[in-house]
């Protein structure tokens, strides 16, 4: 039965041999027995179909050295068939839904983008330092139009429920992690700062109050969200550490673009569909847990970072009504514990993010009013 640490020595040693295996879009570390824990851990491998050349190029096994012991130890490899994953940018026209329409002040769950596009609302954050201002986290490709500074204005709804430039305006894009081709990719987010800090309140859709953020979880971790299209749905997370690769099409001339170390979270039906992405995953005692901004083609699995990267990334925390800030929850105690769990980002990994400050107005016009 392989542990952790050795199912993710095994996880970074196939990783170098991903060209060898067509058809691979994900390579992760799991459970042997889907979401039961007595089986040990093992590689999850996701691929794009369960075509006889994936299958024969897919290794059943890794033998790596054992954590505590001498000798090798046998990772077992599952493979699922998830199909391509995507992130879902909502181009559908608008549509009836709970969680599409017009609502001030605006909480968590509900739809936001720019025009023509609907995503969701993640959270309602402030600054570590300044508790009094408050932004709108989601993703990069919800609340940013082509992945560059130029000035992209937030409505609430979104494009695709009916927003419209202007009249439906509740702030601008304030700051995002640019995303990069050929490069490592850690997070898919951005931030927006409202025209009024009275038009976002801290609260969350169908739940209330967020009592702040974990700073990690383990593989088998249940979690809840509200997304605008799928609503309140609930999962559990099947993978951890996950090297995946993810198609953006033409937004900001990505195309398929690769993220390290993402979750993979399983729902028993639909759970990330077009306009949920951005949506953030609860505890069930009410932290933040993970960013969903992804999902394969059936909705089924959700590809998210872990909200603490944000945070670090950001210099920010939960906001909460009080005007103080939300609880950072730390992960189990002692380093054996700590070690199935997710990690906040490294000093080095954060050199390698990227963080842009957006414009403040669209460049020869005027700055509109709400």
């Amino acid at each position: 039965m392989a542990t952790f640490r050795e199912a993710l020595r095994a996880k970074q040693k196939l990783v170098k041999a991903w060209k060898k295996m067509p058809g691979v879009i994900g390579i992760g570390v799991g459970f042997e027995k889907g979401t039961k824990k007595k089986g040990g851990h093992c590689i999850v491998l996701y691929t794009a179909n369960a075509s006889a050349t994936v299958a024969k190029r897919c290794p059943k096994h890794v033998h790596v050295k054992k954590h505590l012991a001498k000798g090798l130890a046998k990772v077992p490899v599952r493979t699922i068939v998830s199909g391509r994953c995507c992130c879902h940018r909502n181009y559908r026209p608008a549509a009836t839904g709970v969680y599409r329409r017009r609502i001030r002040p605006v909480v968590a769950g509900y739809s936001v983008g720019y025009p023509g596009i609907s995503g969701t609302a993640g959270l309602i954050v402030s600054p570590a330092a300044r508790r009094a201002r408050r932004y709108l986290l989601s993703n990069n490709h919800v609340l940013n139009r082509n992945n560059t500074s130029g000035y992209t204005e937030t409505i609430q709804p979104g494009g695709a429920d009916g927003g419209r430039s202007g009249i439906s305006r509740i702030g601008r894009l304030y700051r995002f992690v640019r995303l990069r081709k050929n490069a490592n990719n850690y997070l898919d987010a951005a931030l927006s700062i409202p025209t009024s800090n009275r038009l976002l309140a801290p609260r969350y859709a169908t739940v209330g109050a967020v009592r702040g953020h974990v700073a990690g979880y383990a593989v088998g971790a249940r979690f809840k969200k509200v997304g605008r299209t799928t609503g309140r749905v609930s999962g559990v997370v099947e993978s951890i550490h996950t090297d995946i690769d993810v198609d953006y099409g033409s937004a900001g001339g990505l195309g398929v673009i690769r993220f390290r170390n993402q979750t993979v979270i399983r729902g028993q039906r639909a759970i990330s569909l077009p306009g949920d992405s951005g949506s953030v995953w609860l505890t069930s005692g009410n932290y933040a847990a993970a960013v969903n901004f992804a999902g394969s083609e059936d909705g089924r699995l959700s590809i998210s970072f872990p909200v603490h990267w944000a945070m670090q990334a950001f210099g920010i925390r939960v906001a909460r009504a009080s005007g103080s800030i939300g609880q950072l929850r730390r992960a189990a105690a002692g380093r054996r514990r700590r070690a199935g769990y997710t990690r906040p980002l490294t000093a080095a990994q954060l050199r390698q993010i990227i963080i842009k400050k957006a414009a403040k107005r669209r460049t020869g016009s005027k700055k509109r009013r709400q």
